[in-house]
């Protein structure tokens, strides 16, 4: 039959068959699209991500036992081994965890296995005759050394735990890629959904001009409200019962977009309060550090005043009445002369810690070579009074303030010298690493050393190891040293190689090379 000579309704009928046909195909196709695109995003959050973070612990926790059992071929003590029994147990559920994480994937399940069995073997093989050798023999330093044996069964384990993360971040990849493929499908498909439905309404203004023209513009008045951003805006259903179904459809559509529009809001606002209340925190902690340098700048200019009259007037006395006094007055008088002077070091130690990043007279490009020669210069007749010698050559130029830095090495070459073995001239040297636009500075002695347990704290504002008695000093110095070089950028530490002295090692920028200036 000609279909032009279909009447109205059949017409209308034919018109709404073929489109409920495309609705439902779309909607079939999105609801499978959907379960895919859900199922391969879990499969990238729940499973794929978690077994990637397993992988780099799984490297952690082999790090840990190669310290740990170093540290007791060192020291002998089995408490050292306490860090590498809980690193066993840590990989032991960490693999167990990944297997469970990777069951459906079977390269990956056997690239864990094999990572089980190298770490096994490095036990095996490795760490535990050290550690029965250690026990049977004694401590001997010469066993912490690594063999060629040890790094390759540790490079395996280590080997094997990269080519696993490796093989994850492949195939996560590969999902995810899975997941953006799904979801442009989606949109596609609700786009196409848009698409026939506008098509179908403007099909059915056409057609139904005199019968439905009233209730096919009321529906286009309101699909175009919702399309100008009133997601709120409830589309209501009139005329027949073909429109009402559309309609209904189009509310559905416009009820799930603007539920993930709600949802995408929701996040940003989110992320939004959390930008504030970080931007809240780093001024609160910016004003306190502020609050804090200027009391110590106050405390120290207002304490110098009455404390010189105080070191004035006991030197004065000392001068005039020593000796005509009793042996205690004399005593008395000089605790007080020797506290007053040791309150003035601390105050001056204090204001001089409490001006490092604050009075600044900008980075320059400062040669360590000249810096070194200036702060070992200072120490000229400590140097000629215990045959103290200084090594070092050709240091880089840095981005830096001269002043800071020659501090920074005055006080790392004082304590050298002050902290030397008896009848042991002391030996200082300063060497240089280039790293990735800075440099790393080793500053080495052969003097008492100090603890690995007390590495950190010796960086600690007035902490002291040693009596005053013993090592004068107000314990200042390496805290000043540690802020000038966290105010340069860097960072300082103790390097616990060495078997006898202390290694000092710090990191300062690069100075960079000039640019040739263009024209405005």
């Amino acid at each position: 039959m000609n279909p032009s000579s279909w009447s109205l309704w059949r017409r209308i009928t034919a018109l709404c068959a073929v489109v409920a046909g495309l609705l439902v195909v779309i909607a079939v196709s999105a609801t499978v699209t959907a379960a895919a695109n859900r199922s391969e995003t879990e499969q990238v959050l729940d499973r794929l991500t978690p077994a990637l973070v397993n992988a780099e612990r799984l490297y952690s926790q082999l790090l840990r036992q190669q310290s740990a059992v170093r540290t007791f071929l060192l020291t002998g003590k089995d408490s050292d081994l306490d860090n590498y029994r809980d690193a066993q147990g840590q990989e032991a559920a960490i693999l167990a965890d990944t297997r469970q994480l990777v069951a459906d994937e079977p390269q990956l399940l056997n690239t864990v296995d094999g990572i089980a069995e190298a770490t096994a073997r490095y036990r095996r093989e490795i760490t535990e005759p050290l550690i029965a050798q250690t026990r049977a023999n004694g401590v001997n330093p010469d066993t912490a050394a690594p063999t060629e044996q040890s790094r390759a069964v540790y490079n395996d384990a280590a080997g094997r735990i990269n080519t696993l993360a490796g093989q994850i971040a492949t195939r996560r990849d590969e999902v995810a890629g899975q997941v953006r493929t799904t979801g442009n499908v989606l949109v596609l498909l609700l786009i196409f959904a848009a698409v026939v439905v506008v098509l179908a309404g403007v099909a059915l203004a056409l057609l139904l001009r005199r019968l439905v023209t009233r209730p096919v513009t009321d529906l286009a008045g309101e699909v175009r409200r919702v399309a100008g951003g009133d997601y709120e805006y409830q589309i209501r259903s009139f005329g027949p019962p073909e429109l009402t179904a559309l309609a209904d459809d189009v509310d559905t559509m416009r009820r799930r977009i603007n539920a993930d529009l709600t949802d995408v809001q929701e996040a940003r606002r989110l992320v939004e309060e959390a930008n504030r209340m970080l931007e809240q925190q780093a001024a609160e902690l910016t004003r306190s550090n502020r609050d804090l340098e200027q009391f110590a700048y106050v405390a120290s200019h207002d304490l110098q005043e009455p404390l010189r009259k105080v070191a004035s007037f006991c030197q004065l006395l000392q001068r005039r009445y020593s000796g005509q006094l009793d042996d205690r007055a004399d005593q008395y008088i000089g605790f007080a002369v020797d506290g007053a002077q040791r309150m003035q070091r601390l105050i001056n130690d204090l204001l001089a810690f409490s001006r490092i990043g604050r009075l600044t007279s900008g980075f320059t490009e400062v040669d360590l070579n000249k810096v070194v020669l200036d702060s070992a210069a200072q120490f000229d007749a400590q140097r000629e009074a215990t045959n103290a010698e200084i090594i070092f050559t050709d240091l880089p130029v840095v981005r830096g303030e001269e002043p800071l830095l020659g501090a920074l090495f005055s006080n790392l070459i004082g304590n050298a010298i002050k902290f030397r073995r008896p009848d042991v001239p002391p030996r200082i040297v300063i060497d240089t690493t280039a790293g990735d636009g800075e440099f790393e500075i080793s500053v080495e002695d052969n003097g008492i050393g100090i603890e690995p347990e007390f590495a950190d704290k010796v960086f600690v504002i007035f902490q002291r190891l040693h009596a005053k008695e013993t090592y004068p000093g107000t314990g200042i110095g390496l805290a000043i040293a540690k802020k000038i070089v966290e105010y340069h950028g860097g960072r300082i530490w103790i390097d616990p190689s060495p078997r006898e002295g202390t290694l000092f090692r710090f990191t300062l920028p690069a100075a960079v090379p000039a640019l040739e200036e263009s024209p405005a």
